[in-house]
């Protein structure tokens, strides 16, 4: 007769799991091709952008950490992500040195000053670029075409503007998408949307790149695919609604969701482990708030983009969403669980 044996051992039962660090990598790894589809687009200026902002969220980390006595962090990843992610939601001719404070404000503001990583109430890049976008309103809404013949030999005088001084802004410019269609009703190609082959931040380039970077997270178990389903899913529903009521007044589903800052915010913003929710319904109704506001902002508001106040709004929301969608407790009523 056959028996069968139980077999119990203590805790830890999980024999392999991913540090904090691998994690923070492969969102790094994920972001390079956006990164480098983005200097390809813009040149020269692009990548000095990106890298300042970098090389700035680094080395105030690193920096504040000495100052507190406590050990480094630099080699966790986090303060990369945040660099790269600041500079790809910048212009292209970007003042070099006010990337360089957008990094500072961005570690100290929206990172440090609640405890480091793990304890940031909002998305730190978005945080640095809020502060921009109220202190440098000019810079920060002046665009640059893509694909310029001269971008990999010349430098536009504005990003290499001396700190404090106003930037001079080239004569050449270009409006974003959104700002087209929002002040003279223009439209663009889808598939140039698609594709990158527009004006805007560096940010503003290949999305099928940055979904193809969401999927290799989501793939490798290091993203909750939820949220940037819930947040595409609504904007496309809701402006899909008023694109059937007027199709002349309202742009398309498609035009909303690959237009603007809306693709990487979705997969590389508003999935911040830290300042999204934690329960399964949580996690929807996180993505769908940031998705409907997206749209309103943009519809309604005097921005033609929204993306960014809708996840700092949303982060905001994040810890009254998990404590309405927890789980009860068995054995417990669900007041019990919320004292």
């Amino acid at each position: 007769m056959l028996s069968k044996t139980l077999h119990i051992s203590t805790s830890p039962h999980i024999t392999k799991g991913v540090s904090t660090d691998s994690i923070m990598r492969n969102v790094v790894y994920a972001l390079l091709p956006v990164v480098f589809f983005a200097v390809y687009s813009f040149g020269l200026s692009a990548f000095l952008v990106i890298i300042t902002s970098t090389v700035a969220c680094v080395f105030t980390e690193h920096y504040l950490c000495k100052l507190s006595k406590k050990e480094s962090t630099i080699s966790d990843w986090s303060a990369v992500i945040t660099g790269l992610l600041l500079g790809l939601t910048l212009p292209p001719i970007f003042p070099l040195w006010m990337a360089f404070c957008g990094g500072v404000i961005a570690i100290a503001l929206g990172k440090y000053i609640f405890g480091g990583l793990g304890y940031n109430v909002f998305n730190p890049a978005l945080v640095g670029r809020a502060v921009l976008q109220a202190s440098f309103p000019v810079a920060i809404t002046t665009w640059y075409p893509s694909f310029l013949p001269e971008r990999f030999s010349n430098i536009p005088s504005s990003t290499l503007a001396f700190p404090f001084m106003e930037p001079d802004l080239d004569a050449m410019s270009g409006a974003t998408p959104l700002s087209a269609f929002k002040f003279d009703q223009v439209s663009t190609a889808t598939n140039d949307l698609a594709l990158g082959l527009i004006s805007g931040s560096t940010g503003e380039t290949c999305a099928l790149l940055i979904l193809l970077g969401g999927i290799y997270l989501i793939a490798r178990n290091m993203m909750n695919w939820r949220i940037p389903v819930a947040v595409l899913g609504s904007a496309f529903v809701l402006s899909g609604i008023f694109y059937l009521i007027d199709s002349q007044a309202y742009p398309s589903p498609l035009f909303m969701l690959f237009s603007g800052g809306l693709m990487l915010g979705a997969v590389f913003m508003a999935t911040d482990m830290v300042a999204s929710p934690l329960t399964p319904l949580g996690v929807w109704i996180y993505g769908a708030v940031i998705g409907l506001l997206t749209i309103i902002i943009r519809l309604w508001g005097g921005l033609p983009e929204g993306v960014m106040y809708a996840i700092l709004l949303a982060n905001a929301l994040s810890p009254h969403i998990d404590k309405m969608t927890q789980s009860r407790v068995y054995g417990t009523t669900k007041s019990k669980v919320s004292t």
